[in-house]
């Protein structure tokens, strides 16, 4: 797998001074878990899954959620898994009524399955028997250390009886976590049961749609989840924690953008003019008129605050998640400047692009992170922005 895998090799060429490098289910945990960029959720009770997966791959999806829990009703669990197995078992082999579903086991999206109960993951993994391959690991809802650890112990039986590495990506999203009165507990707890399972844990998600959901908010396509104050809070406290650059943390990833119409913008385009000047200036009217603008606004926002990554309900919000991750020009330079072997005592340099100061060890711990995410979304060229990687993937997608 690669991101932006799908484009001609001429316009990779074209689009950057660094392409993404490949990676795979097997490479190391510091690298998935930044590849995993756009993580796509798809119902489990979709009759159409195993093409579902191909067309999303086909299309950039490097990581999708099979969900087995909020997406689908309370009564369609057992059907949702009896569709989850024979989907994978015609994925991993023939097809669907015999039909070739075509390319090839490596093509595929790393895929992870969204359980209610730690039982659903030894019992799916028996299920699925051979086409349990697939599986890169189970999403664990509504995580804190009572709830978790049977979950991990559960993934760490099935790991042991399948002889296959499977990760947990908890979902960080209960009351007790936003509360004020119990979140500093909470957290703490979340923080010994996950260092107990580092080995096993890709990333942490944010489940910003239950914590408004205790206040009964619903923010609009206008705000982002920095907007909503309670919800704001409980992103900083989880990166203060679970987020740090000092290797004891982890890979928190952003939160789920929530697409609806609106027949009436309340405030004015958060997408600003100047990048898009030009031909691009359609692109510009069309994100808007879809309500995308503030979907760009919060990645950027989402990067700002230690997020990586986003939670993504519509294959639309893949192109602009991957494209504002591609590492600019700009912060390539620097962070090549940071990490050059001669600069190991430290100083200020100012910076290739002569706009800004670079001080070695403060801004250590953010070129290496610029440099992870380098290795796997690429480095743009110096005159490409991500206006073109978004024109290009919304193009092929």
């Amino acid at each position: 797998m690669r991101h932006f895998g799908y484009l001609s090799p001429a316009v990779r060429s074209g689009l950057f001074h660094r392409e993404p490098g490949e990676f795979t289910a097997g490479s190391p945990v510091r690298t998935l878990s930044v590849a995993l960029g756009a993580t796509l959720y798809c119902p489990a009770t979709r009759p159409s899954l195993a093409l579902d997966v191909r067309k999303q791959a086909r299309r950039g999806v490097v990581s999708m959620v099979l969900c087995l829990e909020d997406s689908i009703d309370d009564a369609d669990v057992v059907g949702a898994e009896e569709n989850l197995v024979r989907q994978l078992t015609d994925l991993a082999g023939v097809g669907i009524a015999g039909a070739d579903l075509g390319g090839a086991e490596e093509d595929l999206p790393l895929l992870f399955v969204r359980v209610r109960e730690p039982a659903q993951i030894g019992d799916l993994v028996r299920r699925l028997g051979p086409a349990g391959r697939l599986l890169s690991g189970f999403v664990l809802p509504k995580f804190t250390e009572d709830r978790g650890l049977p979950f991990l112990e559960e993934l760490t039986a099935a790991e042991a009886a399948s002889g296959r590495r499977l990760f947990a990506m908890p979902v960080l999203e209960s009351p007790d976590l936003l509360h004020l009165e119990s979140r500093t507990e909470t957290l703490t707890g979340i923080a010994r049961t996950v260092e107990k399972y580092r080995d096993r844990v890709l990333a942490l998600r944010l489940g910003v749609t239950d914590f408004c959901s205790a206040y009964g908010l619903r923010r609009a396509p206008d705000m982002t989840a920095y907007d909503v104050q309670l919800v704001a809070s409980v992103i900083a406290d989880v990166v203060n924690v679970l987020g740090r650059a000092d290797g004891s943390g982890f890979t928190v990833t952003g939160p789920v953008w929530e697409y609806f119409p609106q027949p009436e913008r309340m405030f004015k385009p958060q997408l600003r003019r100047s990048p898009f000047a030009g031909p691009a200036e359609a692109l510009r009217t069309a994100l808007i008129q879809h309500d995308m603008d503030g979907l760009l606004r919060e990645i950027q926002l989402d990067r700002a605050n230690g997020l990586q990554g986003k939670t993504c309900i519509h294959p639309s919000h893949v192109a602009p998640v991957h494209a504002l991750s591609v590492v600019s020009h700009e912060e390539y330079s620097d962070a090549c400047d940071i990490l050059r072997p001669d600069r190991d005592g430290g100083g200020v340099l100012r910076s290739a692009y002569t706009n800004k100061m670079n001080e070695v060890k403060p801004h250590r711990a953010w070129a290496e992170r610029t440099m992870l995410r380098a290795e796997v979304f690429g480095v743009a060229r110096e005159d490409v922005s991500f206006v073109e990687l978004l024109a290009a993937g919304l193009q092929s997608g």
